[in-house]
């Protein structure tokens, strides 16, 4: 302050020799104090027990048993409802009926969007309608996130509605219906922030609604289905070039939460060869979970950039685990 006003006085001798007056009454200009910023209180601490204290949050629903492994012409994604399988590929849709003859296919399912995209994700079928995670990938990022409904019986194009960019979604890896909650799921396999949440849709009216914060989350997640109260997710977390092995998890859903704890449900120690996870679906009549897993291809930021020694393309396989 000293210093400050020695400059002061010295301005003003100056002011004073060149002829200009100075008033020894004039106010002189002072500081103002900056203003102080606040944030926000946090909000009150809403956990509703410690999932490390109750068993049944923390440890496997089920018991899996592999039962069966089918070859198919998709690597996305697998639903299931009661007379048919459908499987997705990055640009085709497959319908199988329970003995797994291939009854219906679509080559061309972008043809009647509105906006670009070039992939499909993990899809799921509910009332009749396939729901697709669509969007344009490419090298590990997208854009045109959507989510395409088409008509489970001819496998054409019916309707799409777009994601809501300001929820922080990145990409979009596969959906899951939950009718018990009027909600379409999607799930990102981006990581980071994007990666660690799953963001709900209204089932009628395709709005945005919300995103759940999954504690411990999985990394790399592929594909999503719901079952019962819980939401099951595929994650591409293991390193295929060491043999480590992918895994499924799952979290219970609470409508009024914005938290999910996430359990470690099956380790893929069982596949034919480590390689890349994807979808996922319940079949709920057979009492069965069904995983599309691909092995022979070498995954570079999501795209196939060349294939393992003794193949010569990627193989798409489902795999059918008996649940007890």
């Amino acid at each position: 302050m000293k210093g400050k006003l020695l400059m002061m006085l010295a301005g003003a001798a100056l002011l004073a020799g060149c002829g200009t007056a100075v008033s020894a009454a004039a106010p002189q200009p002072t500081e103002q104090p900056a203003a102080e910023v606040k944030a926000p209180a946090p909000a009150p601490v809403t956990v509703m027990g410690r999932p490390e204290e109750t068993m049944a949050e923390i440890t496997p629903g089920f018991r899996y048993t592999l039962a069966d492994v089918r070859q198919v012409g998709g690597r996305q994604g697998i639903a299931a409802d009661e007379r048919y399988y459908y499987v997705s590929g990055s640009t085709t849709l497959q319908k199988f009926d329970k003995d797994w003859n291939l009854v219906a296919e679509n080559n061309d399912p972008f043809a009647k969007f509105e906006i670009k995209v070039n992939h499909l994700g993990d899809i799921d079928v509910y009332n009749g309608e396939i729901y697709a995670g669509a969007e344009n990938f490419n090298d590990g990022a997208a854009t045109d996130i959507q989510i395409a409904v088409y008509d489970a019986e001819t496998l054409a194009l019916k309707r799409t509605f777009l994601f809501e960019p300001s929820s922080g979604q990145l990409e979009c890896s596969g959906v899951a219906v939950d009718p018990d909650h009027n909600a379409v799921w999607m799930c990102s396999w981006v990581g980071e922030e994007s990666g660690r949440y799953l963001y709900r849709y209204d089932l009628t009216t395709g709005e945005y609604v919300g995103k759940v914060h999954l504690q411990c989350p999985p990394q790399w997640l592929q594909g999503i289905a719901y079952d019962k109260g819980y939401l099951y997710m595929t994650a591409d977390d293991g390193t295929a070039d060491l043999g480590e092995p992918d895994h499924v998890y799952r979290c219970f859903i609470d409508p009024e939460a914005t938290t999910a704890t996430v359990t470690l449900e099956r380790t893929l120690d069982d596949v034919t060869l480590q390689g890349e996870i994807e979808g996922i679906s319940i079949d709920r009549d057979k009492n069965q979970m069904l995983i599309s897993y691909n092995r022979g291809s070498q995954i570079v930021l999501g795209m196939v950039r060349g294939f393992y020694e003794g193949y010569e393309e990627e193989i798409h396989e489902i795999f059918v685990y008996d649940r007890s």
